[in-house]
């Protein structure tokens, strides 16, 4: 397996592996990923085979975007690496691909000295993500409620 930077051909790959990840991956169109990319300081994919497995785009803060999560952090922290999806093919799933990924993102943010920002579906709830940011070390930092969904704001100083 390698982990390389997202290109936009990667994106056909990427929009199948976050529609399997629903709802806690959030909707988005193929277009959608192409902005996020082009806005991301952090966009790797883990490949097998050349195959993507999955994938992590991170933001900046003060970005244009118009994510109610993202905007939360935006808000509060002058500095950080928003972690705004993170997605593992169904089939990789519990193999370690989002660890992989996962190192790599600290790594960044560690050389940066930010910390790293991101959330977890309250409502509805996704306990396997959740222990996911546990074992590295998030915390909560808040909680957001917006629609018909709740989400726990974390933090990895």
């Amino acid at each position: 397996m390698q982990t390389r930077r997202l290109t936009a051909e990667d994106v056909d790959a990427m929009y199948i592996i976050n529609e399997q990840g629903l709802p806690g991956t959030g909707k988005v169109s193929p277009n959608d990923l192409v902005a996020l990319l082009n806005r991301s300081t952090v966009a790797l994919g883990r490949f097998q085979n050349n195959d993507l497995i999955g994938f992590v785009l991170c933001l900046p803060p003060g970005t244009d975007y118009g994510s109610p999560n993202y905007g939360w952090f935006n808000q509060r922290y002058d500095a950080f690496v928003y972690v705004d999806r993170v997605a593992v093919a169904v089939a990789h799933q519990n193999k370690g691909v989002g660890s992989n990924l996962y190192q790599h993102v600290i790594s960044y943010a560690q050389e940066q000295g930010v910390p790293v920002a991101a959330e977890v579906n309250l409502a509805p709830p996704n306990p396997g993500s959740m222990r996911f940011h546990r074992r590295f070390a998030f915390e909560e930092v808040g909680v957001l409620h917006h629609d018909a969904k709740s989400v726990s704001m974390l933090l990895r100083r």
